[in-house]
C-alpha cells in the first residue's frame, strides 16, 4: 500500500521532495534513471500546484509513476473533467485557493517546535504560549476542507469521485470526532464522543481555550469559603472585596494561567497532535487535497506552456512502443517558442542508434523521450502534437558514470554493473536508454562488450534506444537490419536539433574545442602568453 504524504513526512516539517523512487526493479523508475532524467528539474517545470499536498502528491508521482493503464487513463478523465466544465473547475480552483491560505496551520499545528509559555515565535514553526491559538487553526482547516467538499456537487468520473470521499470519508473517523470535540480525558487516555460512549471511567473536558467557567466558578467559591472560615480579625483586614481578592483571588488567578495552560498543552494538544500525526485518515485527507491540486497543476502546466499539449492516448501492449509527433522536452520548450519538435517512432523496431556530433541534441532528445513517457504516465500532458504510447513497466537511463574510491571496478565496470542491473530488471514492456556504453577501455573491447550487450537487450524484446558517436558499433546492427539508424542533424556545422535517417560519422570535437575556448590555437596561445 502506499504511504500517504502525511506518512512520508515521517513526522518532520513537511516537504516536497520527501518521496523518492524505489530501488532497481522495483518501481517504474529507479534512482539512477530519476537523476539521469533530471526529475527535479522537471518537477519545477510541471510544479503549479499552490499547496504543500500538491507538491509532495506530484513530487510522488514523478518518483513513483503509474504502471497500470485504468489508473492512468482514469487521471485523464479527471483532467479533462476539470479542464471542460467551468463548475467543476472554479469549485476547485477555490477549493485549493482556500486549502492554500490556511494548511500551513496545520503543520505548525503537527510539527511545530513548542517554546515556554512566555516564548516569542519568530519561526513559522515555532509556537508561542500554550498552543491554544494554534491547535484551533489547525483543526479549523481540516475542519472547513471537508465542509467545502460536503458542499461540493458529485464529480462525473471515478478518479475524482474518489478524491472527493477520500475527504469526506474524514467525516467519519475518530480523529474528526476528536477534531470537532469535545475531548474526554480520563484515565483511559483521550477520548472523542465516539469513545466516551464505551467508556464509565470519569473524566474532564479538554476545551481550547484558558478560560474555563466552571474551573473559575470553583476557584470563587474556593476563595469565598476561605473568607467565611477565617475571621476579618486574624486577617487583619475588613471583609470588603477588595481586600479577599488581595488576599486570596489574585495569587490563584496568577497560578491558574500556568497551570492549566501547562496541563492542557502537555496532557492534551501534544497528545492529541501525536494522534493525529499517525492518523491514517488525516494522510488520506491531505493526499486527497494534494490529488486536487496535482490535477489542477497538469492544466495550468499545459495552458503556460506555449505549444502543442495533449493529454496521450495510452494503451496496453506485449511490448513497449512509442510514437510521438513534433515531440518537445518538457522543461526546455516551456515557454520557448522556438524550441524544435522532433517526430519518433519505436513499433516493430526493438533498437535505435543514435549517433552525431556533441552538442548536437542526441542526449536532449532522449531526455525528451523518457520525461515525456514519464509525464504520461503520471495522467499529465505532453508537449507533442500527437503521442500513442505503451504503459511502461520499467523507464530506464543510464548515463555514463564516474566509478568510486571503494567500488574496486574502474570505471568499465561501474558502468557495466549499472547495465548489468537494468537487463536483469526490464523486460518486453520496459523503456531503456544507454547513452554511450561500456567507456573506459580499449576500442576492441568495447566493440564486443557493446555488441553483446545490445544483442542481449534486443533478445529481450524491450524498446533500447542507444546513444553513440561509435558509428562502428551501429554498422554492426544496421548489416544485421536489427536497428534503425538516426543522426542529429548539423547545417553548416550548426546543429539545428532535428531527428534525421542516417549515421553520423563526424564528431566536430574540435568545434566544441573551440567554443569552450580549449583547441589547439587556444592552447598554443595560452603558451606563447605563459613564456
Amino acid at each position: 500500500m502506499q504511504e500517504n504524504v502525511l506518512q512520508s513526512w515521517n513526522e518532520a516539517w513537511p516537504t516536497a521532495r520527501s518521496c523518492q523512487p524505489l530501488p532497481t526493479g522495483q518501481g517504474v523508475l529507479d534512482p539512477g534513471t530519476f537523476n539521469s532524467i533530471e526529475v527535479d528539474e522537471l518537477f519545477d517545470t510541471v510544479n503549479h500546484t499552490s499547496t504543500l499536498a500538491g507538491q509532495s502528491v506530484l513530487y510522488r508521482s514523478l518518483s513513483r509513476p503509474l504502471d497500470n493503464l485504468a489508473d492512468i487513463n482514469a487521471k485523464q478523465e479527471a483532467v479533462r473533467e476539470i479542464r471542460d466544465n467551468p463548475l467543476v473547475r472554479a469549485n476547485v480552483e477555490n477549493i485549493i485557493a482556500q486549502a492554500a491560505s490556511a494548511e500551513n496551520r496545520l503543520y505548525v499545528l503537527l510539527f511545530g517546535e513548542f517554546l515556554s509559555a512566555f516564548g516569542t515565535a519568530r519561526e513559522q514553526h515555532q509556537i508561542e504560549g500554550y498552543g491554544y491559538k494554534q491547535y484551533v487553526r489547525g483543526v479549523n482547516f481540516v475542519l472547513n476542507l471537508v465542509t467545502a467538499i460536503q458542499n461540493s456537487e458529485t464529480p462525473q468520473t471515478p478518479y475524482l469521485q474518489s478524491v472527493y470521499q477520500k475527504i469526506k470519508s474524514f467525516a467519519d473517523s475518530n480523529t474528526y470526532s476528536l477534531m470537532v470535540g469535545p475531548v474526554y480525558n480520563s484515565e483511559a487516555g483521550l477520548q472523542s464522543p465516539q469513545e466516551r460512549q464505551h467508556s464509565l471511567s470519569p473524566a474532564t473536558i479538554f476545551r481550547p481555550r484558558l478560560f474555563k467557567p466552571l474551573l473559575l466558578v470553583i476557584l470563587v467559591a474556593v476563595c469565598w469559603g476561605l473568607v467565611q472560615i477565617f475571621p476579618a480579625d486574624w486577617l487583619n483586614f475588613s471583609k470588603d472585596g477588595i481586600a479577599i481578592g488581595s488576599v486570596f483571588f489574585l495569587p490563584l488567578l496568577l497560578a491558574y494561567i500556568p497551570v492549566v495552560g501547562g496541563y492542557d498543552r502537555d496532557t492534551c494538544i501534544i497528545p492529541l497532535r501525536e494522534r493525529y500525526k499517525k492518523s491514517q485518515e488525516l494522510g488520506d485527507l491531505l493526499d486527497g487535497l494534494g490529488q486536487l491540486d496535482e490535477l489542477l497543476a497538469f492544466i495550468k502546466f499545459s495552458e503556460g506552456f506555449g505549444g502543442d499539449m495533449i493529454l496521450p492516448e495510452m494503451f496496453t501492449s506485449e511490448q513497449h512502443s512509442i510514437q510521438v509527433q513534433a515531440c518537445k522536452n518538457p522543461v526546455l520548450a516551456f515557454a520557448n517558442a522556438d524550441y524544435v519538435g522532433n517526430d519518433f517512432s519505436m513499433d516493430s523496431d526493438r533498437l535505435v542508434c543514435i549517433t552525431g556530433p556533441n552538442s548536437g541534441g542526441k542526449t536532449a532528445f532522449c531526455k525528451t523521450i523518457t520525461q515525456t513517457q514519464l509525464l504520461a504516465q503520471i495522467g499529465c500532458y505532453v508537449s507533442a502534437s500527437a503521442a500513442r504510447l505503451t504503459v511502461a513497466d520499467r523507464i530506464f537511463y543510464q548515463a555514463p558514470e564516474i566509478s568510486h574510491l571503494d567500488d574496486g571496478e574502474g570505471r568499465f565496470g561501474t558502468e557495466l554493473k549499472r547495465t548489468r542491473d537494468i537487463f536483469l530488471a526490464c523486460t518486453a514492456k520496459s523503456l531503456v536508454v544507454l547513452d554511450e556504453m561500456a567507456e573506459g577501455t580499449t576500442f576492441e573491447e568495447k566493440m564486443q562488450s557493446s555488441t553483446d550487450v545490445l544483442d542481449g537487450f534486443y533478445r529481450k524484446g524491450n524498446s533500447t534506444i542507444l546513444i553513440t558517436h561509435n558509428h562502428q558499433l551501429v554498422d554492426v546492427f544496421v548489416k544485421r537490419r536489427i536497428t534503425t539508424p538516426w543522426q542529429v542533424e548539423f547545417a553548416e556545422d550548426l546543429p539545428t536539433f532535428r531527428l534525421v535517417p542516417g549515421i553520423s560519422r563526424v564528431s566536430h570535437a574540435d568545434r566544441v574545442a573551440k567554443k569552450i575556448g580549449f583547441s589547439k590555437q587556444d592552447i598554443d596561445h595560452y603558451l606563447s602568453n605563459s613564456a
